[in-house]
């Protein structure tokens, strides 16, 4: 689980709901017409972006934003020098028992490719194409959040748009102007709100786990490769340590 991520929407949300009781008018920010046009608005437009599987699917997007396993690229880049020494000690045939037991599966499915004997220019190219497609199915849910962080706001300002209307043909009653001014405003809290506390955020937060995956898939192809080169395991190690961050690669 990725406190950071329920930190920081927890805290945001205390924050505003901290000041609205302070300022003692806590009833009137609840408004479920406004609700509905901000979310119900948001999603109508992302579907019409959007293939209907793929909006559907933004519930397994938002569990990676939420849950997310810990890669551990020292442990990774350990089993691939210790495949590396089998290797350039035995053979790469050597190391087709060992195979069954990586736990990646990207990693697993390269070294297969190299027991089998398969070129490394072919290896570098299905693994890159995995890879590229990897980054858009990534890029597809983070453009569904930043579709609704986009759309909330444009929502937000039609319910505003659509209260002031309904304000503005009941001028008969001065004393009706101040509620309705206050209501209308209420979408478009809504809208800000959601986006730049939910969606965008979440959005993010997709972006950078995309962004280490894709680092630690191209330690692995690079790796692969090492290993089908017969490299020495050392330099293998100091070149997949380069994809550490400097503080990890001193510490290790």
């Amino acid at each position: 689980m990725d406190l950071a991520t329920i930190i920081g929407i927890v805290l945001g949300v205390s924050l505003v709901l901290t000041t609205i009781i302070m300022g003692g008018h806590a009833s009137i920010f609840v408004h479920v017409p406004s609700m509905m046009v901000v979310i119900g608005g948001a999603t109508a437009a992302t579907l019409v972006s959007f293939q209907l599987k793929e909006v559907l699917g933004v519930i397994d997007v938002v569990r990676k934003a939420f849950f997310s396993e810990k890669i551990d690229n020292v442990a990774l880049i350990n089993q691939i020098v210790q495949l590396s020494k089998k290797a350039r000690k035995e053979g790469l045939l050597a190391i087709d028992k060992e195979v069954n037991n990586i736990r990646d599966p990207f990693l697993r499915s390269g070294m297969e490719m190299v027991v089998d004997g398969t070129e490394p220019e072919l290896i570098r190219n299905i693994m890159e194409t995995e890879l590229s497609y990897l980054m858009e199915r990534h890029k597809r849910g983070q453009d569904i959040f930043i579709s609704y962080g986009e759309y909330s706001p444009a929502f937000g300002m039609i319910g505003t748009l659509i209260g002031l209307i309904a304000m503005l043909t009941n001028l008969n009653d001065p004393t009706q102007i101040g509620g309705g001014m206050a209501i209308a405003l209420i979408t478009t809290f809504y809208g800000a709100l959601s986006a730049n506390l939910v969606f965008l955020p979440i959005a993010g937060k997709l972006k950078n786990r995309s962004e280490e995956e894709v680092i630690v898939k191209e330690m692995i192809i690079e790796g692969v490769l090492s290993i089908q080169f017969g490299e020495h395991p050392n330099t293998i190690q100091r070149k997949l340590m380069n994809f550490l961050a400097p503080k990890q690669r001193v510490m290790e």
